[in-house]
This record gives C-alpha cells, structure tokens and sequence, in this order.
C-alpha cells in the first residue's frame, strides 16, 4: 500500500530544489558569516547565479537528448508557473542589483525574494490541483462510458441469443448483421 506523503509538486519545488542547491546555498553561507562586518566577496552570487543557469540551461537540454522517444509534460499549468517563475527569477535579480538597489541586497529585497518563493509554490500547488481534479474527472467518465459499451453490447448478445433460441440460424444473424454470407 503507498500513501503519498509529499505533493510530487511541492517536492519538486521544495526539497528538490534544496538538494540540488545546497553546496551553494553553503557556500553563500560560509563566505557571509566569514565576512561579516565586512564587504561581502563575489563567491556567493556567483556560485548561486551560475549553478541556477546551469541547472536552467545545461541540465534541461541533456535530459531532454538524453530520451529515446519524446516525452509529454503531464501537467503544463505547473509547467507554465515553473517556466514564468524561472523568468522572473532572472528578472527580478535583475531589478534588485542593477535598479532597485545597485550592487546591494536590503533585507526588502530579500523577504521580497523569499515570498516569491512562497507564492509560486502555492500557485504551483494549485495548478496541480486542478490537473489532478480533471484528472480524475476524465478517468470517471471513461469509466462511466466504458460501462454504458459493456451494457450495451451484453444487451445485444442477449438478443442474438433469443434470436438463435427462436429458431434463426447463425449464417442468417451473421448475413444480417454484416451484410454477408457465411
């Protein structure tokens, strides 16, 4: 029995991206606590702003050669947030260190940059709702129509049979069914 604890959604945008960022988010970290009081070095941005390029860039486009046969996105409501949100992402670091604030970070910046966060997991986690309830919905239809067929067709066995029982032959059913002679 398997019973999903995490949103493959959530997941992905949470604990995936953490995995994946760690070495640099430590690095971030150990270079600003190391500097503190002082100027800040370039390792931190650098390492973040290029390992989310490469990530972006790189990786996609070698799992995307890397299949045999293409594959469908499952769900291109979280695709589209996902896709619109990595843009933004770029834009908005951007915004902060070239606009906003030239070459500094002020901690508006910075709760402004963690809410995004928060905004596009829980905008994901919607889309991903929604696909999950049509879904669901198309699979009790199928369900419904594929029932409303079996109906069907045992209602017309039911009747060949009564014709056979009555006294029709089967070459004749066949001939008039598929316009044929056996």
């Amino acid at each position: 029995m398997q019973i999903k604890v995490w949103n493959p959604t959530i997941a992905n945008l949470t604990l995936m991206a953490l995995g994946s960022s760690a070495p640099e988010i430590l690095l971030s970290v150990i270079e600003t606590v190391s500097t503190l009081g002082g100027e800040p070095g370039e390792l931190g941005p650098s390492t973040i702003v290029g390992s989310a390029a490469f990530n972006l860039l790189v990786i996609s486009g070698v799992s995307i050669a890397a299949v045999d046969e293409p594959k469908k996105i499952a769900d291109r409501g979280v695709f589209a947030v996902t896709a619109i949100a990595s843009m933004w992402a770029y834009v908005w670091l951007l915004i902060v260190l070239k606009f906003w604030t030239p070459d500094y970070v002020s901690l508006t910046e910075a709760v402004l940059t963690l809410v995004f966060f928060f905004v596009l997991v829980i905008i994901a986690f919607v889309f991903d709702k929604i696909h999950e309830r049509s879904v669901r919905s198309n699979e009790s239809a199928n369900t419904t129509a594929n029932r409303k067929k079996k109906q069907i067709k045992l209602a017309a066995k039911d009747e060949v049979l009564k014709l056979l029982e009555n006294g029709y032959s089967k070459a004749y059913l066949l001939e008039l069914v598929y316009g044929t002679k056996s």
